[in-house]
């Protein structure tokens, strides 16, 4: 059965004591699509920048008329993130006019975390010290790999040098939370090539690391190119040691690994992201980007031209969409993906109480094999593993092992997704 959009963001969170203070934007543009990219892009070339491109000022102004109309499910935005596509391609008048469009419908909170995607070579001095004063005070800088072959293969703009040369300007604006963005296994890549990455990324010292494992996703210049599981693709043993390599490594370096694919200095965790892991909702806005409001997703236009037209029907509607109600058991699984990604895992307490006893009892039946294995565990309240769980205690937290849990989450998880909890289709 289907609700409205404005019916239900009406109701709020509120009624479960949640409500949205985070934004997701979406800047699909540029210069050229990566190898292994299936996000929503748009290519716009290699000279064109957002004070150029009318390309890029048409979406801007579009972008800022679907924040207008969208109804609000909570105000003042405690983290704002501008994902992509590069968003660096903006200019800094095109930046404020977004922050701008976001404050007057939400508020933006004082001290708020503001990131920003952005790219080795596509921004100069003058134009991030204008993104910092318009509050932008956190930059993720996609890197990938620190060898020109790999950058090459992997179809990117960038070169070292313009890494480095990214990390001063960084420097000199004085934005002190930054990350690195690394991906493992790439094409022809060596487990020596990803330590000497790692071990380059660890030199720079940002506040934050990610590493991602390549997927090859279909439709992609890689989905043609290459099959998963063969040359010239690292071994699957050479990957999970390119992964434990990683947890060990940016541990003796002291990053802590708070999530699969995520390292920090301590206090220096991205508080956006850690939105979509405890799965707490939040604003989504612009191409083919994702809103979760009310325990509710939808998914914009993923085409620049459908986006456009979406937004106009939006306007007409008065902001008005149908969203179909997601069944409790999505819910749960939703969960379950997404905090099972964190270190400390999820509370049994909160699973207990949104889901139930049986259900609970059910999850933890399933995860028996995996905890006998050492990939599961149940901790207390210190996160210290507990030897003996049966049955699950009312207190602790469920998590995952760092690394052989997490190395073989696809595994777990997909044995969850393939239980039935009629228990929830009774609620």
């Amino acid at each position: 059965m289907a609700n409205q959009l404005a019916g239900f963001m009406a109701e709020s969170d509120t009624s479960r004591g949640e409500i949205a203070q985070a934004a997701y934007v979406h800047i699909p543009f540029c210069r050229r699509r990566c190898y292994y990219c299936d996000f929503p892009i748009s290519v716009v070339g290699d000279r064109a920048q957002g004070s150029n491109s009318s390309k890029i000022a048409d979406y801007v102004d579009i972008l800022c008329q679907e924040i207008a109309i969208t109804p609000v499910a909570g105000r003042f935005l405690k983290t704002v993130f501008f994902g992509g596509g590069t968003p660096s391609l903006l200019s800094v008048e095109q930046l404020e006019q977004i922050l701008a469009a976001l404050d007057r419908k939400f508020g933006i909170l004082g001290g708020a975390e503001i990131s920003m995607e952005v790219d080795p070579g596509t921004f100069t001095l003058e134009q991030l010290r204008g993104y910092r004063a318009a509050g932008v005070n956190r930059v993720s800088l996609g890197v990938q790999a620190f060898q020109e072959s790999l950058l090459q293969i992997c179809g990117r703009s960038h070169s070292i040098a313009d890494i480095f040369a990214a990390v001063e300007l960084i420097r000199q604006v004085g934005v002190a939370e930054f990350s690195l963005d690394l991906i493992s296994g790439l094409p022809h890549q060596t487990l020596a090539e990803w330590q000497s990455s790692l071990a380059a990324a660890v030199a720079i010292a940002p506040t934050h690391i990610s590493t991602y494992d390549l997927t090859i996703e279909p439709g992609t210049a890689f989905g043609r190119y290459y099959q998963p599981g063969s040359l010239p693709l690292p071994a699957d043993d050479t990957t999970a040691q390119m992964y434990c390599l990683t947890a060990q490594f940016l541990a003796s370096a002291g990053y802590q690994h708070y999530e699969i694919s995520n390292y920090a200095q301590p206090n220096h965790q991205c508080r956006h992201n850690r939105v979509y892991w405890e799965n707490r909702p939040y604003y989504g806005c612009g191409m083919g980007a994702t809103s979760y409001i009310n325990g509710q997703r939808f998914s914009r236009p993923r085409k620049t031209r459908a986006y456009y037209q979406w937004v106009e029907q939006l306007i007409l509607a008065g902001g008005e969409i149908d969203c179909l109600v997601t069944p409790k058991e999505e819910v749960l699984l939703e969960t379950l993906m997404l905090g099972l990604r964190l270190a400390e895992g999820l509370s049994l307490a909160t699973l207990r109480q949104q889901f139930g006893e049986p259900a609970l009892a059910q999850i933890w039946q399933c995860l028996q094999p995996y905890y006998h294995q050492g990939w599961v565990e149940v901790t207390d309240l210190d996160l210290v593993p507990l030897s003996e769980v049966q049955p699950l205690p009312v207190t602790g937290r469920l998590r995952l092992t760092d690394p052989e849990g997490f190395l073989f989450s696809n595994t777990i998880l997909s044995t969850l997704f393939q239980q039935d909890f009629p228990s929830l289709r009774m609620v």
